[in-house]
């Protein structure tokens, strides 16, 4: 139960199939959590009937907030924020800037929601720019990599900023009591990678953070590490290529278990095994990246997210609420400069 009340600001048109999940989602969320408050923000003549089902005293908790355009999955960022201002996803992350609501969460287009959100909130303090960041399975657990495409190259002292505010998002969302930070390199030695990777080490390794040095794709799973980071582009390669990973194995394990009649049976006494690891490893249960570095929380859901993944999103704004984490990296970061 969280500690206190939560306003969400949901993009409800936004994402591959809009209100028809970010609606059921959002409301399964409220009957959870008693506290909380939801701001549904879209075209009213199709989150109305979808928000009928809550009952007298669900409905008491939801306003549903007009917005006449949509944002298209395809549209330009630049094009979104010049001629979207009264879109679904503007309005929400608006409602952040006004402190009506205290998080929005959208599935809606990536880059005109970091584009829309940078220039509506602004960065914290102390932070040049914002980045994405989610968490990733691993080994016993999980591990946080950040940026995940919104930054296609960073300096080092963006690359050591990224390190503090993933530090905060680990440690929040997971309780991990300082987090372990690795910056991606091509080696652990300190003479590989490029000039900036090696000035970027040198920050982390000067800070106060529990910086553990250079780490390696395969360290991304190896439970060794709770914060990867690294530029945008990199990220968002190594985020894509897991995915493509992921469901070659998956289609891969089927195929042979249907290939002849004995690997069918082994199948059927392997199942309750395959079962837990498709639970363990669906990337349902990680929906939800964080916009860090804001002066508000945004998170975003995937654009083809079902009800349980844009639930989980809407759970991952929860947290960042009630742990404060703009506050927090505002704070940290102010102690690394003292």
């Amino acid at each position: 139960m969280h500690s206190r009340g939560q306003t969400i600001a949901v993009d409800a048109m936004g994402g591959d199939r809009g209100a028809e999940v970010a609606v059921p989602a959002a409301l399964s969320a409220l009957r959870d959590q008693p506290t909380m408050q939801l701001k549904l923000v879209g075209l009213p003549e199709i989150i109305g009937p979808l928000a009928a089902g809550a009952d007298a005293g669900e409905r008491k908790r939801i306003e549903i907030v007009a917005a006449s355009q949509v944002i298209g999955m395809d549209e330009p960022p630049r094009d979104a924020l010049r001629k979207k201002k009264n879109s679904s996803m503007r309005v929400a992350i608006e409602l952040v800037k006004s402190g009506v609501a205290d998080a929005c969460v959208s599935s809606g287009n990536t880059g005109a929601l970091m584009a829309t959100a940078r220039f509506v909130l602004k960065t914290l303090p102390g932070i040049d720019r914002p980045a994405i960041i989610s968490a990733i399975p691993a080994i016993g657990g999980h591990t946080h990599m950040l940026d995940l495409g919104a930054n296609t190259d960073a300096t080092p002292e963006q690359l050591f900023q990224f390190g503090i505010m993933g530090s905060v998002v680990a440690a929040d969302l997971h309780k991990i009591d300082r987090p372990a930070v690795g910056l991606l390199n091509i080696g652990e030695e300190e003479i590989k990678g490029n000039a900036v990777i090696r000035d970027a080490g040198r920050l982390l390794a000067a800070s106060q953070l529990n910086y553990i040095g250079f780490v390696e794709g395969d360290d991304i799973f190896s439970g060794d590490v709770d914060v990867v980071v690294t530029d945008g582009f990199t990220g968002n390669v190594s985020l894509k290529t897991m995915e493509g990973v992921t469901h070659m194995l998956s289609n891969s394990i089927r195929e042979e278990l249907s290939r002849t009649v004995i690997n069918q049976v082994l199948g059927a006494a392997a199942a309750p095994v395959l079962r837990s690891l498709k639970i363990r490893l669906d990337p349902r249960r990680y929906n939800g990246a964080t916009l860090v570095g804001l002066s508000g929380i945004v998170i975003k859901s995937h654009g083809g997210a079902d009800e349980f993944a844009f639930r989980n999103a809407i759970h991952t704004a929860m947290i960042e609420i009630d742990k404060g984490v703009p506050t927090q990296i505002s704070e940290l970061i102010d102690k690394q400069n003292t």
